[in-house]
């Protein structure tokens, strides 16, 4: 099982950023997609959840209205797009999939929001 994160980088505040997970060896329809970040000297943090059927719910207040979770299951991808960055949104973004006991990270993708 693999996960493949991509799409980080540096971008100015109010910018956007779209995170894609790609996923392999799973049946990736099966299972729900969580988005976690971690800024700098954090915890890892829970910030959107995607369930199979591509239901969403948004875990922190703070982008709300500004992020949004979706998924392709054709394609066995996930998307985080991100809006309106402040550099508060700075850190590493991880995409894990999980259903049941079964429970797979990728490596993560540094978001870098800053002028």
């Amino acid at each position: 099982v693999q996960l493949v994160e991509s799409g980080g980088g540096l971008v100015q505040p109010g910018g956007s950023l779209r995170l894609s997970c790609a996923a392999s060896g799973l049946t990736f329809s099966s299972y729900a997609v969580n988005w976690y970040r971690q800024a700098p000297g954090k915890e890892r943090e829970l910030v959107l959840t995607c369930t199979s059927a591509g239901l969403t719910t948004n875990y922190l207040g703070s982008v709300k209205g500004r992020f949004t979770a979706s998924r392709d299951n054709a394609k066995n991808t996930a998307y985080l797009q991100m809006n309106s960055l402040t550099p508060e949104d700075t850190g590493v973004y991880y995409c894990n999939a999980r259903l049941t006991y079964y429970d797979y990270w990728g490596q993560g993708t540094q978001v870098t929001v800053s002028s």
